[in-house]
């Protein structure tokens, strides 16, 4: 979130889309029920079989045009084991941001993805290290505001 405020000075009117592994993602739904609250507008793309409670699309370019962050989530294969659906690569090609989809966003989105990163699963290898990209951002703020909150806490001010 922190990376998001960096960026954009605002939640408010974001169109925020979270795609992926949904239904095994902690960061999917603590992230959006945070998101919502600071004032912006989430949605979730992945399978049908993987919404698990939410509500979710079912296809990555219809998200694209309106979309100001794609936080993409790491797709948790351990857990799709054994005749799971979904190999890497039908997973890339059905929802993964390849170079078109990229294509497709608008001028000002970023792709933000919190690690670690399948590359050529979640996202084209290129993708990772591009312009928008702001995963390596989202990392490294990510040490500094967990630095902060344990600094706080041990200070007994949280």
């Amino acid at each position: 979130m922190f990376t998001i405020r960096e960026e954009f000075g605002s939640f408010n009117g974001l169109h925020i889309t979270i795609a992926g592994d949904i239904s095994h993602s902690r960061v999917a739904r603590s992230n959006a029920e945070a998101l919502t609250r600071l004032g912006a507008h989430v949605s979730f793309v992945c399978p049908p079989e993987w919404q698990g409670e939410f509500t979710a699309a079912h296809s990555l370019e219809e998200q694209l045009p309106d979309t100001d962050v794609l936080m993409l989530l790491r797709i948790q294969h351990e857990r799709h084991e054994g005749g799971g659906s979904f190999s890497k690569d039908r997973y890339h090609g059905m929802y993964g941001l390849t170079a078109e989809r990229e294509r497709q966003m608008k001028p000002s989105a970023i792709i933000m993805h919190p690690a670690p990163v399948n590359r050529g699963v979640e996202i084209a290898d290129e993708l990772v290290e591009a312009p928008r990209s702001r995963i390596f951002r989202q990392m490294e703020n990510g040490v500094y505001v967990r630095m902060a909150v344990l600094e706080q806490l041990l200070k007994g001010e949280l």
